[in-house]
């Protein structure tokens, strides 16, 4: 596969910014991961990482959720947001993940995103981080980053950006990479108040270059 200089350029400059591309979420097993993931949709990682303590505690195997009350389990992740949507799809997920997978978290994109609550953001991060597959994990930092450095084309849809990316990116960078924008996304190039006069990818970036800064 063909991959832009510019590309590869700032994957390196983002190895020297971010040593340890990890996971911001934190998780003992597999499936705490898992849902650590779910709970992480609308709500940030930070928030995630707050009440995942208690509820891990309270819920140590996937029996505990399997046959824990919804309503138990969301007072434990209420802040999270859309708690009670969120609760089923992880008392749900866990009895799926019992009676189909043997209580082992599937490693293909499609029973992944078979799974209750489970899209394909979330299964991607799963493939990438738990199996070591290639992965292209598309939030908002990585939509938003990539298309201001010009790696894909702009597009909003996450589907659409992860078929650019899987296109752009070599396959053994790319869970890193996407790792890495999160990164960046949220302590230089910002939604609202991008930091170009300090960005270190200023020079392969179409916003930055537009900006006349000394």
């Amino acid at each position: 596969m063909y991959i832009k200089k510019a590309t590869l350029a700032i994957i390196e400059e983002l190895k020297q910014l971010y040593p340890d591309a990890l996971c911001s979420l934190d998780y003992g097993t597999d499936f705490e991961l898992l849902f650590a993931v779910r709970l992480s949709a609308q709500c940030t990682d930070a928030r995630v990482n707050l009440v995942t303590p208690a509820l891990f505690a309270r819920f140590p195997t996937l029996e505990d959720y399997a046959q824990a009350d919804p309503k138990e389990v969301g007072k434990y992740i209420h802040s999270c947001g859309f708690y009670n949507a969120k609760a089923q799809d992880l008392v749900t997920c866990a009895q799926q993940l019992l009676s189909r997978h043997d209580g082992k978290v599937p490693d293909t994109m499609e029973d992944l995103t078979a799974l209750a609550g489970i899209g394909r953001k979330t299964a991607n991060l799963i493939l990438g981080d738990i199996y070591k597959h290639p992965s292209y994990v598309c939030d908002t930092h990585c939509i938003r980053i990539t298309g201001r450095l010009g790696i894909t084309d702009g597009s909003k849809d996450p589907l659409q950006v992860e078929r650019q990316l899987r296109k752009a990116l070599p396959p053994a960078e790319s869970t890193d990479f996407c790792h890495r924008m999160v990164l960046f996304g949220r302590d230089t190039c910002t939604a609202r108040t991008a930091k170009c006069e300090v960005c270190a990818l200023r020079p392969y970036c179409k916003m930055g270059k537009k900006l006349k800064i000394d």
